[in-house]
């Protein structure tokens, strides 16, 4: 059978710069940190002080009527998070649920940690006050799938419906993997994306004595900064992202506008290390490589990737290799841009491939490639790219493609196309 064209025609996203998606792709553009001294938890003994946290959620979910405070109270942050994301994605596509067979709408939105904040909390009652005192509703507030499965009630979606989780890649993989079930005629329409709210002690605190965490707490908005020779680790990031991927003539039909085409889809592992990437890259340049060939495009048509780019010492060295080994450097290709935006919203974690895929839609769209911002000194041992440094760059582009990796070697890599 023919493969069915696949086109994105809604976005939705919770980010560190609040809820929607013109705040979130206009402070990339101007080059703003989301990055503050974190608000959510006590600070004291905690060696890492700063996040991209979602600050303003709580007071935009209130002042907008986005949730009930009833239904908030029987969902993790990070399933709230999906169902105001779920919201925007769907109202911005136009899409009608009632008016189509629910059972060719799905649904698959994933999270690296589920409800870490649940856990923490009802763990505490249950120490505190005994094991018959924790919340009836703990297990079906922590689990990692029932952002999906609140997303399908919400929107009456009775389609596929299912959560990958895969670290740090769990969105990129739903987003991927919703492109490949409508292809393939399982669906025709999905609300594919991630989420994460792991702003809790075991969140920061565990990170931290993973030494993964930038510990630059007195300037929390120069703290995420990839390929800089300064950089000492990621900074923790939060939200929720979502978008509506549909079959192109679906679409069509009912007149939807389209912000891009995805194209290619690529996924592998590194069989290497629990948390370290392959230091060769191999993984990360297959995971291209395979999104290359399944949209049938050359690595000299895309113009933009959007980098998984953590501000980590070993990772950003190894994807920059994968990346200037399959594409070519500056000194063989001029015309490529790379950034990591994770230099302003932070790492995402579960949400971070389903919000960077925005991040490329809109690029495409708009004809903008948002900055890496926070590079001042190249290090030496990143591969010669142009990172887009701290400016964004007004360019018109056909390909642009995102990578998202994920502890446990996980890679996957995703390519889009302009409509």
């Amino acid at each position: 059978m023919n493969k069915r064209r696949v086109v994105i025609t809604g976005v939705g996203i919770v980010s560190p710069f609040g809820c929607g998606v013109d705040k979130f792709w206009n402070s990339l553009i101007e080059g703003k940190s989301g990055v503050k001294t974190l608000s959510r938890i006590p600070l004291e003994g905690h060696l890492v002080t700063i996040g991209a946290e979602a600050s303003t959620f709580e007071q935009e979910v209130q002042e907008k009527n986005l949730l009930e405070q009833k239904e908030m109270k029987r969902m993790d942050r990070y399933t709230q998070f999906a169902c105001v994301a779920s919201d925007e994605a769907v109202k911005d596509s136009g899409l009608d649920i009632d008016k189509e067979d629910p059972y060719r709408v799905g649904v698959i939105i994933g999270s690296g940690a589920g409800g870490f904040d649940t856990f923490e909390k009802q763990h505490l009652a249950i120490i505190s006050r005994g094991p018959t005192k924790c919340s009836p509703f703990t297990i079906p507030m922590l689990i990692c799938n029932m952002a999906a499965g609140r997303v399908s009630m919400r929107h009456k979606a009775k389609g596929l419906n299912k959560a990958i989780v895969t670290a740090c890649a769990t969105s990129a993989h739903c987003v991927g993997d919703a492109f490949r079930s409508i292809q393939y005629n399982d669906a025709d329409v999905i609300i594919a994306g991630g989420t994460e709210a792991v702003m809790t002690h075991i969140g920061i605190g565990a990170f931290t004595t993973a030494r993964t965490l930038s510990r630059r707490n007195d300037e929390p908005e120069r703290a995420s900064r990839p390929y800089d020779i300064d950089r000492d680790g990621f900074v923790m990031g939060e939200g929720g992202a979502c978008l509506v991927l549909e079959e192109l003539n679906h679409a069509l039909k009912r007149g939807a506008k389209i912000y891009a085409e995805v194209v290619g889809y690529g996924q592998t592992g590194d069989a290497y290390d629990m948390v370290a990437p392959d230091p060769s890259g191999a993984g990360a340049k297959k995971a291209m490589e395979l999104a290359l060939k399944d949209a049938q495009v050359e690595a000299k048509e895309v113009s933009y990737i959007n980098a998984h780019g953590t501000s980590t010492h070993l990772g950003d060295i190894a994807e920059s290799q994968a990346i200037a080994g399959l594409f070519g450097d500056l000194e063989t290709n001029k015309n490529l841009k790379v950034s990591s935006t994770k230099s302003m919203h932070g790492h995402m974690i579960g949400a971070t491939g389903a919000a960077e895929s925005i991040i490329c839609a809109l690029a495409l769209k708009e004809g903008m490639i948002p900055p890496t911002i926070n590079l001042e000194n190249q290090d030496p041992e990143v591969a010669n790219l142009n990172y887009v440094p701290n400016k964004a760059i007004k360019e018109d582009i056909n390909y642009a493609l995102t990578n998202s990796f994920g502890f446990g070697g996980q890679n996957a890599s995703i390519l889009f196309k302009k409509y």
